[in-house]
């Protein structure tokens, strides 16, 4: 297996010739096998001709060494997503697995509408204007003024995140990003080769490191915070929006948590109700369900006009039946919200009694909404420990991934998504691989290419 996936790496170019590999102790310390396994495998691969080993100078790639190309990414989040496994319990990915009644009922009461389009080819890069009008209606209706040439409708908060980052970052730029976050908005922000600077999810220190760093774009997660739930307090979001204006900084809002809050917990109005040059993100992904890539930007329209610009030379347009479903969901959404936040309230007690009851050593904090607990555990590192873990058949995010520091590697990220049968399966599974940690080879390094 570990052969497979070495192999897997060189032909599609992810290890490239000439690239120098670990020598085999120090990758089967941080895959947490045996010596004899990591051997057998370069044994393996020497033999086919795939890699080079030479006593004094290392094991590396076989061939010539290319010019460099640009790297892609190494993030488990996105790995796990590419590179499924059958059997495996996925606690790393978060968002709905199943579409809801009320999106269903939303196609079928749209599909006329589709089938008397008529002067219209479909390519709408700002989105269909029915569904920025629902958007522009549902700020509207928490009490934030917003017209449809401040929305641009994206294929989901993801491809936000990425026009953002390509429209604001130049190389070198400087972000102010929390510790932890969410790790696919540090891959967006490093796509462009920003330098991200790390603030507590709190924002302490955020003026003083405002002045130091003078970042050309701030992110937060105000709402449920991805991934320790936490909400930033009214009086510390009306500083943030109002000192980040005064300084001629973008304050990027993502609010694609917002709506995940638990029975009785209400989301504060969003940042840009304290300053109009906010730029919020929204998704229907983790609402609604994972396959519905529907999500936008709320910003100035001159702001919105740009994005819109930069998006049609990348994308000519989303999926149009899938905005029209939308357009008629979102006024129908509070149903589904409410089922939901139940839901999510209850296997989050669940996944959080059963840590308690087969994990108590580690630390779950309840969280007030979200997807996901922000675990600590008692001792090692949360990276090769993910290693263990889905070798037992369960998938989790280490901390330090989450990390623009690269700390918080005693953490991991677990999502509460998954029915009680499945989360308690995968404590169980989490406990077994917890106990061959304790008691395997060394835990200090890890390398998120060589993930098995």
């Amino acid at each position: 297996m570990l052969a497979a996936r070495i192999r897997t790496l060189i032909e599609e170019g992810e290890l490239r010739p000439g690239a120098r590999l670990p020598p085999d102790r120090a990758l089967a310390s941080a895959l947490v096998v045996g010596r004899s396994t990591a051997v057998a495998a370069y044994d393996l691969l020497a033999g086919e001709g795939r890699i080079v080993r030479r006593q004094g100078s290392g094991t590396r790639v076989a061939g010539t060494a290319p010019a460099p190309a640009r790297p892609t990414t190494d993030a488990p989040a996105f790995l796990h997503l590419l590179e499924p496994q059958d059997g495996v319990i996925m606690l790393a990915c978060a968002a709905p697995d199943t579409p809801p009644p009320e999106l269903v009922a939303a196609y079928t009461r749209t599909l006329p509408q589709l089938a008397d389009t008529v002067g219209d080819i479909g390519y709408h890069p700002m989105g269909h204007i029915a569904l920025r009008r629902a958007i522009a209606a549902r700020y509207q209706s928490r009490g934030l003024s917003t017209t449809p040439d401040q929305i641009l409708v994206t294929n989901g908060g993801q491809q936000a995140l990425t026009l953002l980052a390509r429209a604001l970052i130049r190389p070198g730029d400087r972000v102010l990003v929390q510790a932890p976050t969410y790790p696919g908005a540090l891959e967006a922000f490093r796509e462009e080769t920003a330098v991200l600077r790390a603030l507590p999810v709190s924002l302490t220190g955020f003026a003083a490191a405002l002045a130091e760093h003078r970042p050309v774009l701030v992110y937060v997660i105000a709402t449920f915070h991805n991934p320790t739930g936490a909400v930033l307090p009214e009086q510390s979001r009306r500083r943030l929006a109002e000192t980040t204006a005064a300084a001629g900084v973008m304050l990027v809002d993502d609010e694609v948590l917002s709506d995940l809050g638990f029975p009785g917990e209400r989301a504060p109005l969003p940042l840009a109700a304290y300053h109009d040059q906010v730029i919020t993100i929204g998704s229907l992904s983790k609402v609604v369900w994972g396959g519905l890539r529907i999500g936008w930007l709320r910003a100035p329209a001159p702001v919105i006009a740009r994005l819109a610009r930069l998006r049609a030379v990348h994308d000519l347009g989303g999926n149009i039946p899938a905005q029209l479903a939308a357009a008629d969901l979102l006024p129908r959404l509070d149903a589904p919200q409410r089922r939901g936040a139940q839901q999510r309230q209850a296997r989050h007690d669940h996944l959080r009694a059963e840590l308690a009851h087969h994990l108590p050593d580690w630390q779950a904090p309840a969280v007030p909404g979200g997807q996901t607990l922000w675990v600590r555990l008692p001792h090692g590192d949360g990276s090769s420990f993910a290693q263990q873990a889905l070798r037992h058949g369960v998938a989790v995010l280490p901390g330090s991934g989450l990390d623009a520091d690269g700390r918080s590697a005693e953490y991991l990220r677990l999502h509460f998504l998954a029915p009680p049968d499945q989360l308690s399966e995968a404590v169980h599974r989490l406990a077994a691989a917890w106990r061959s940690y304790k008691t395997g080879p060394g835990r200090d390094t890890f390398l998120p290419t060589m993930a098995i």
